[in-house]
């Protein structure tokens, strides 16, 4: 069984169109036991300043149902993982939580919930750079 969405949007200086498409392949006797539904998602990004087009396509595979990795749900995770990206990148950058020292005990598991409890607080009054917020509030 094959399914596809096409989601449309405009935003942050670029338009985008997203085709997702599921295939169930528990039939297709994969080396994978627990892969229900895969997933092939076309991202088409046109650069409102300078017209430059970008195509990128993503292949995924899920152990979740078929029915619950619906096209929809599918492009609604990987919107989702963007997000979770976008705080790993600021807390990389900005706090430098790659080359951090801090490598022992619970010590890594208790800075990571306090550089995002700073991200959404600087968010919160109104700072789009974070690198600023945290220069201003030192």
């Amino acid at each position: 069984m094959t399914a596809r969405r096409h989601d449309r949007e405009a935003g942050h200086g670029r338009r985008e169109t997203r085709s997702v498409r599921t295939l169930t392949v528990t039939s297709l006797g994969l080396d994978f036991p627990y892969v229900a539904p895969a997933a092939k998602i076309h991202r088409h990004r046109t650069d409102l300043k300078t017209g430059k087009i970008t195509r990128q396509t993503v292949y995924a595979i899920t152990d979740l149902t078929a029915r619950a990795a619906s096209p929809h749900a599918i492009g609604q995770l990987a919107r989702a993982q963007w997000g979770i990206e976008a705080v790993h990148h600021v807390r990389g950058t900005t706090f430098g939580e790659d080359a951090s020292k801090i490598r022992t005990g619970h010590g890594p598991a208790n800075m990571a919930p306090l550089r995002s409890f700073v991200i959404r607080t600087l968010r919160a009054a109104g700072h789009h750079s974070i690198a600023a917020g945290v220069r201003e509030a030192s």
